[in-house]
């Protein structure tokens, strides 16, 4: 399972089963789940007084254990729709930030045992990250991953099944869309809520200020105005979207490059040689790939499949449960 602050995604028997948003509706008074995943994300920031819409994680870690292990259960459920008095005893293995606390990594375990685990096995983010994308972590060779989700940028350097430098932020996608909601708010004079934003990002974000060829078409956003509350709508470019999300794209780049400096000579020769790894929803960010190599000078490769590639590590460590080191 790849908890993740936008996204959970379960995968069992090598296949992803759920990909759902990371987000849960409860109802007020009783604390009940009323819908999990892309439903409730569907009544997000549309709720009345009785529902409140959680996104349990924030900046890759539980902020809410309850909601959190309530959306757990609802999603597990997703995979056995049909054992309708069945309670299944699981065997998970879980990703998790490569900066977590004890406190952090407890709380996890704690919400997988809670939603109906048998053995939760933790394993870092990035780790889950290299093994999903097919490199031999296990190899005495240096692989390096960036993996930019919702809530978090896992920046690891492994070699011989270990992590040897890594910096873990609590900067990522949500971040960005924070960036660009504020940037509407200031230079647009118009409110976007959080689901605004994040379809700006996805329509028209780009970490360089020229695309070229593969230049977006500008979006079109609708929204009230920040002092009249009057209709407003505000074609948005790529150009823009870059220069709002520079300082964020620019805080990555210095953690890859701090990364890089706690690198042993051999390995980063190694690094240089093979590349580096862009894995998560962030490395669909337009041009990222590009900014970074002509930045670093090593080539940076977008994962085949960057949103489940956690998910899919973390599918290969639960078949090969002695090869790995986790965090039981």
């Amino acid at each position: 399972m790849d908890l993740g602050t936008a996204n959970t995604i379960i995968i069992a028997d090598g296949k992803v089963v759920v990909d759902e948003p990371s987000v849960v509706a409860l109802d007020r008074h009783t604390e009940k789940m009323i819908a999990v995943g892309e439903k409730a994300k569907l009544m997000h920031e549309k709720v009345h007084a009785d529902i409140r819409t959680i996104r349990p994680l924030r900046d890759g870690v539980i902020a809410d254990f309850n909601a959190c292990e309530q959306m757990m259960r609802g999603l597990i459920k997703m995979v056995h729709t049909g054992s309708r008095f069945f309670t299944p005893s699981l065997r998970m293995v879980i990703g998790v930030p490569s900066g977590s606390t004890e406190v952090e990594l407890r709380a996890v375990r704690d919400s997988a045992e809670h939603a109906g685990a048998r053995e939760a096995y933790l394993i870092y983010e990035p780790m889950a990250a290299a093994i999903g994308v097919g490199l031999d972590v296990l190899a005495p060779e240096g692989n390096m991953i960036v993996d930019i989700g919702g809530g978090s940028t896992e920046i690891a350097v492994i070699s011989l099944g270990g992590i040897v430098a890594d910096q873990s932020l609590r900067i990522a996608g949500d971040e960005l869309t924070r960036d660009i909601q504020e940037y509407m708010s200031r230079q647009h004079n118009v409110k976007v809520s959080e689901r605004m934003a994040e379809r700006i990002k996805i329509n028209v974000g780009s970490a360089l200020t020229e695309l070229g060829d593969q230049a977006p078409e500008d979006y079109v956003v609708h929204g009230p105005n920040r002092i009249t509350a009057l209709p407003m709508e505000v074609p948005v470019c790529y150009q823009e979207i870059a220069h709002c999300i520079e300082k964020t794209i620019s805080k990555i780049e210095t953690a890859v490059l701090a990364a890089l400096e706690e690198t042993p000579p051999e390995l980063y020769a190694d690094i240089v040689k093979n590349g580096i790894y862009l894995t998560g929803g962030g490395a669909l960010l337009r041009g990222l790939d590009k900014r970074l190599t002509d930045k670093i000078n090593i080539p940076f490769h977008i994962a085949e499949d960057p949103l489940h590639s956690v998910a899919l590590g973390t599918g290969v460590a639960l078949k090969n449960l002695h090869k790995f080191h986790f965090f039981k």
